[in-house]
């Protein structure tokens, strides 16, 4: 796959050679009261497809996410997985959240169930699927741990096994890694591209970090403007599966800087921007 870049004049981030959309929004735009997050915010997810999305300090990123898995109403436009509209959480799309979002009164076990038992699955098969995924996730032998017993990677490690257990066709990742410190950051960065591998998923991933975005995504969506929209779109041709030996690749160093040369003048002018 050969490196390309769009504009939002274009008005559709659309995925390359691909006409199996997991998740598809239309002229999306969001308020909160005057002001205006984003709008018309159009894109394409593919099947097993990992979207990373960057942008500057209070462009919406995690407001589209939010939108995205139902938990915000749209003021204008359309999200749709497959052929059901997006109005509310639905089945098949599952979120990790930055700070872990785990019931601190529940184990490990309990934790990594819960959304399986919100759908009514039986205690024989929660028995037979919760262990699967609390290995998958290297958890094992910590079922009977609580949260306040881990550390923040272990309690991420338990956030992730939740939503996978639920084997969703969609996951939302809002900055997974951004509460905990620079060396569990890494090692959960490649935990998950090699679950990943061995349960490939349609993934949309939202990050402050560049260096994160290019090593995970397959595309990076760069938000900019006030209102926010997908100011460009940069497609990742590095070869799957990627690994530390992904870091130290010269194309690896082209790619990062060319997003962050995108964002560097308005992630300034963020930095400084007062709220009217």
């Amino acid at each position: 796959m050969s490196m390309t870049t769009e504009t939002a004049s274009a008005g559709f981030a659309a995925r390359p050679g691909s006409s199996l959309e997991r998740i598809r929004v239309r002229r999306l735009a969001k308020n909160f009261g005057a002001l205006e997050v984003f709008r018309d915010v159009n894109f394409d997810l593919g099947e097993r497809e990992i979207v990373t999305i960057v942008g500057p300090s209070g462009c919406g990123k995690t407001t589209l996410l939010r939108c995205i898995d139902g938990l915000l109403p749209v003021d204008e436009g359309e999200i749709w997985c497959g052929r059901e509209q997006i109005t509310e959480p639905i089945a098949g799309v599952a979120m990790v959240f930055q700070h872990f979002g785990l019931f601190p009164w529940k184990t490990v076990y309990d934790n990594v169930a819960y959304g399986l038992r919100m759908a009514g699955v039986s205690a024989a098969e929660l028995a037979e699927r919760v262990p699967q995924f609390i290995k998958l996730v290297g958890l094992g032998g910590f079922e009977h741990a609580y949260p306040w017993q881990m550390s923040g990677g272990m309690q991420q490690r338990c956030g992730l096994a939740r939503a996978l257990a639920i084997e969703p066709s969609v996951l939302l990742m809002d900055e997974p890694f951004a509460a905990v410190d620079a060396q569990t950051r890494e090692i959960l960065q490649f935990e998950l591209l090699r679950i990943w591998e061995t349960r490939p998923t349609s993934m949309i991933f939202v990050t402050h970090s560049i260096e994160e975005a290019v090593l995970m995504g397959d595309r990076v969506f760069v938000l900019k403007g006030r209102p926010s929209n997908i100011a460009k779109v940069v497609d990742i041709d590095l070869p799957r599966p990627r690994s530390r030996e992904t870091l130290r690749a010269a194309r690896f160093t082209e790619l990062r800087e060319l997003v962050w040369s995108t964002l560097m003048k308005e992630a300034r002018e963020a930095e400084f921007h007062l709220e009217r």
